[in-house]
């Protein structure tokens, strides 16, 4: 297992650093007022790999930003998924991020034993999603825990995050755990087991399992109403079948 923490900050916020940010296409917060990216290519396998050196040194001094572009361990580039340089990955070898995700900051992505974060998906801040569990070894074992290569309970499973999820702050996804797609992990979060499609899922009290509270589609149904034009690009990812369901108010049916 291999672990690494990756850097791919935006940069400061000297003049100099802001101009050779936005050349990069990178994000980066210009004043106080409301600040809109521009729109921007996405970032290019050639030039992220010129960007990764300078932005190890670079994030000591800059802080958390986030960056465009990722890629795999398979060499797959997601130009338009968006990564801070403040996450820590295990296991990179085998985490797959597909493209459009985002990756805000301080979180764990462990990959080491499978997990795949499908298209779309947006994790926000101190979640862990993991494929590996020790602490009931820990426990059991006590001081012979380590150095032991085969520890008693200890937990591997592959983990999956749906498509266009949504993965509120301090969640813990335990390791394999198969979360649906659409689905929103309210924060403060403990998630196992199978999540279903376009569920919302949270905690009904302090230090329980979340539990299913409801469902995306009756969210999407207003905005999905007044704006038609977004209809086909809903399907895409969601399913005609699902878009009729929210159009309808029938997401249970």
């Amino acid at each position: 297992m291999r672990t690494e923490v990756r850097h791919h900050p935006e940069w400061g916020k000297a003049p100099f650093f802001d101009a050779f940010a936005r050349r990069l296409r990178m994000e980066s917060p210009q004043s106080s007022r409301q600040w809109r990216p521009e729109p921007a290519e996405p970032m290019t396998p050639l030039r992220h790999s010129f960007t990764r050196p300078l932005t190890r040194v670079l994030s000591v001094f800059t802080g958390p930003r986030i960056v465009y572009g990722w890629r795999n361990a398979d060499g797959s580039f997601q130009p338009h998924s968006r990564v801070s340089t403040h996450t820590c990955f295990e296991g990179v070898d085998r985490l797959v991020l597909q493209d459009h995700v985002f990756v805000g900051h301080f979180n764990r992505l462990d990959g080491s034993n499978g997990l795949l974060i499908e298209e779309g998906v947006q994790v926000t801040n101190y979640v862990s999603v993991l494929s590996h569990s020790s602490h009931r070894s820990v426990r059991i074992m006590g001081r012979r825990y380590l150095g032991e290569p085969q520890p008693v309970g200890y937990i591997r499973k592959s983990t999956r995050v749906g498509a266009y999820s949504f993965l509120g702050t301090h969640s813990v996804v335990a390791p394999g755990a198969q979360i649906g797609k659409g689905v929103i992990v309210q924060a403060y979060s403990f998630v196992s087991g199978e999540v279903p499609d376009f569920a919302i899922v949270g905690p009904t009290a302090h230090g329980r399992a979340a539990e299913v509270l409801g469902d995306t589609r009756e969210l999407d149904r207003a905005l999905l109403q007044r704006h038609p034009e977004l209809h086909a690009v809903y399907a895409q990812w969601a399913g005609k079948d699902h878009l009729r369901r929210a159009l309808q108010g029938q997401a249970s049916a």
